[in-house]
C-alpha cells in the first residue's frame, strides 16, 4: 500500500525517469550473462553499466570493443536494447498492453504524453502505432539494402545480412555502435553506405511527427483538401536542414587544408557530409574525428550539443529549442514583443521553456567539464566533446572513453540519461507536480 501511494504522487515525468532506470537495470543484467560474452572474455561491473547505460540512451560511447568483447548472442542483446532505447519505453509499453488487449487509460495517455513530447492527450495510440509502424519499416528496408550490398563485402549472406541488420538499427536509432571496431572508417571511400547510413540517421533524428506527417502527405487521397503541414514540421525540418548544411560547409571549409589536403573534393564532401549528419545523434564516423583541428572540434561539439529534433530518437537540447532561441534573439533585437513564423505566432511559454532547458544544458555541460578537468588528466577539448556527445547522445569521441576514471565514467552516464529522458522531462522530474500561486507580489 505504501509503495502504490508513493507511485500515486509520482508526477508522469517522474514516472517515465523510474521506467527509464529500470530499462538500464535489466539491460545491465542482461548484458552480465555469461553467454553474452567471448570465451574468456571479462567484463568489469560498471564498464556492463556504461554500455547499458550508452545502449538504452542510444549513445554509441563504449568503454571496450564490441567485435572483440560480444558473442554473437551478446550482439543480438545488444541490438535488442538499442531498439528499447530507440523506440522508447512507453512506445514499446502501449505495443504490449495492445498485444494483451489492456485499456489504455488517462494514466498511461499522459505518461505516453510526456514520453512523446506532445501537448495533447488526443490520438496518442495512433501516434504510438504510427511511430512503431515507421521505425519498423525504415529499419526493414535499411536491413535489406545493406545486407544485400554487403554481400560484396562478406562471404557468407548470413554475415552480410548480420552486419546490415545491426547497422540499420544502429543507424535509425542513432545508436552510434559499430561492430565492425573502426565504425565506418572501412567505408570511407564507399559513398554508397554512407549515403544509406546518412538517410537512417536522418529519418530516426529528423522527430516521428515529422514522419507521420510526410506519411499522410504522400498518401492523401486527390480529392481531399490541401495538406497543410503543421508549424512543428516547418520548424523542425528547416532547422535540421540548416544545421546539416552549415555543419557540412565549416567542416569542408576549415579541413579543406587540413585532413582533406590531398583528397579528391568528393571524398572531401562526403567526409564532411557524413559528419555533419552524424553529429546530430548517429554517433558513426568515416574518418578519426580526433584527427580534426580544434576549430572544427569545437563546431561539431556545438552541433552535437544542439542535437535532434524533439520526439526523436535523438538527445540534446534539441533543433527547435535552438531555433526559438535564435528567433527570440532576432525579434528581441528588433524590438518585436510577438515572435512570428511561418503566418504563426509562437506562445510565449514556448519561448520560456526553450531558454529554460538552454540555460540548464549549459549549467549541466559546464558543471561536468569542472568535474572532468579535476578527474581527468585529458585537455580540455576532447572532455568538452565527450561532455557534448553524451548530452546529446551522438557517440563520436576522441579516443578517451576508454581511459575515463570511474567518476568521470558516471559523469558521462548521467548526461546519456538525462540527454535521453530529455531536459524537460529531467526538469519536471524535479520540480515536481506544478502549483498555482493564489497571489501576485507588486511589479
Amino acid at each position: 500500500k505504501t509503495i502504490k501511494l508513493l507511485i500515486k504522487k509520482l508526477t508522469p515525468a517522474q514516472v517515465i525517469v523510474g521506467y527509464y532506470a529500470i530499462a538500464i537495470t535489466l539491460s545491465v543484467l542482461l548484458l552480465r550473462i555469461p553467454a553474452v560474452h567471448k570465451p574468456g572474455v571479462e567484463v568489469s561491473f560498471i564498464d556492463s553499466v556504461f554500455t547499458a547505460v550508452s545502449a538504452v540512451s542510444v549513445t554509441g560511447l563504449t568503454v571496450i570493443n564490441l567485435s572483440e568483447t560480444y558473442s554473437i548472442f551478446g550482439i543480438c542483446v545488444l541490438m535488442l536494447i538499442l531498439q528499447f532505447g530507440g523506440i522508447g519505453v512507453m512506445t514499446l509499453g502501449t505495443f504490449f498492453w495492445l498485444l494483451i488487449g489492456r485499456k489504455i487509460g488517462l494514466k498511461e495517455r499522459r505518461l505516453i504524453m510526456v514520453d512523446q513530447n506532445q501537448t495533447s492527450l488526443s490520438g496518442l495510440v495512433n501516434l504510438i502505432k504510427d511511430i512503431l509502424k515507421i521505425i519498423l519499416v525504415i529499419e526493414f528496408i535499411g536491413t535489406l539494402v545493406l545486407g544485400v550490398y554487403f554481400l560484396n563485402y562478406y562471404t557468407s549472406w548470413q554475415d552480410a545480412f548480420f552486419h546490415g541488420l545491426f547497422a540499420s538499427i544502429s543507424a535509425t536509432t542513432n545508436g552510434g555502435f559499430d561492430i565492425t571496431g573502426q565504425s565506418l572508417e572501412l567505408y570511407a571511400n564507399d559513398y554508397f553506405v554512407q549515403l544509406i547510413n546518412i538517410i537512417l540517421i536522418t529519418l530516426g533524428a529528423i522527430g516521428f511527427p515529422v514522419l507521420i506527417e510526410v506519411k499522410q502527405f504522400l498518401m492523401k487521397r486527390d480529392n481531399q483538401r490541401a495538406f497543410r503541414f503543421s508549424l512543428f514540421t516547418k520548424l523542425t525540418s528547416v532547422t535540421f536542414l540548416a544545421l546539416l548544411v552549415a555543419g557540412t560547409f565549416f567542416i569542408l571549409i576549415l579541413e579543406w587544408n587540413h585532413v582533406f589536403q590531398g583528397e579528391s573534393w568528393h571524398k572531401s564532401f562526403f567526409y564532411a557530409f557524413f559528419q555533419s549528419a552524424s553529429t546530430r545523434s548517429g554517433g558513426l564516423a568515416t574518418i578519426d574525428v580526433s584527427s580534426f583541428s580544434q576549430a572544427t572540434l569545437i563546431i561539431m561539439s556545438g552541433l552535437m550539443f544542439i542535437g535532434a529534433s524533439p520526439s526523436s530518437v535523438g538527445g540534446g537540447i534539441r533543433t527547435t529549442t535552438f531555433a526559438l532561441n535564435i528567433l527570440y534573439l532576432w525579434h528581441f533585437a528588433k524590438g518585436n514583443k510577438d515572435i512570428k513564423i511561418f503566418r504563426r505566432e509562437l506562445h510565449e511559454d514556448d519561448i520560456r521553456k526553450s531558454l529554460a532547458v538552454t540555460m540548464l544544458a549549459f549549467v549541466l555541460c559546464f558543471s561536468s567539464l569542472v568535474v572532468l578537468s579535476i578527474t581527468e588528466t585529458h585537455s580540455l577539448l576532447p572532455l568538452l566533446f565527450e561532455i557534448c556527445s553524451a548530452f546529446g547522445t551522438t557517440g563520436l569521441s576522441m579516443g578517451i572513453t576508454p581511459e575515463l576514471s570511474s567518476i568521470g565514467k558516471c559523469v558521462i552516464m548521467i548526461l546519456m540519461f538525462i540527454g535521453r529522458i530529455g531536459l524537460l522531462s529531467f526538469l519536471y522530474m524535479i520540480g515536481g507536480k506544478e502549483e498555482k500561486t493564489n497571489f501576485h507580489y507588486p511589479k
